[in-house]
């Protein structure tokens, strides 16, 4: 690869890591870094869309959504994760105001 030209998958070095190992990396970062890694390459991005990374987001402390407030279900943790940053959503015993962004 020539000076200056972008890294295109597999081309690159770090590409070719285990999908599992780019995603226990990505998931130590914060939110913003997981959109900026899936900019980089097709194995990036299904690095940084995983359900590992984006559960690694979320609250550890979070409880159960009342039943119904997300309409239809997420399908996956970074759909749960983003859904839950758009607002104030009602949980099982409370109300959830603080960002989780």
């Amino acid at each position: 690869m020539e000076e200056g030209e972008a890294c295109d998958d597999c081309e690159c070095e770090i590409a070719r890591l285990p999908e599992e190992l780019l995603s226990a990396a990505i998931s130590l970062t914060a939110p913003r870094d997981a959109f900026r890694a899936a900019a980089v390459s097709r194995a990036f991005r299904a690095a940084a869309d995983s359900d590992a990374v984006w559960a690694s987001f979320l609250p550890r402390d979070l409880p159960d959504l009342a039943d119904g407030e997300l309409s239809p279900a997420p399908a996956s943790k970074k759909e749960l994760f983003l859904r839950l940053s758009d607002g104030p959503y009602l949980l099982s015993d409370r109300l959830m105001v603080r960002s989780i962004l």
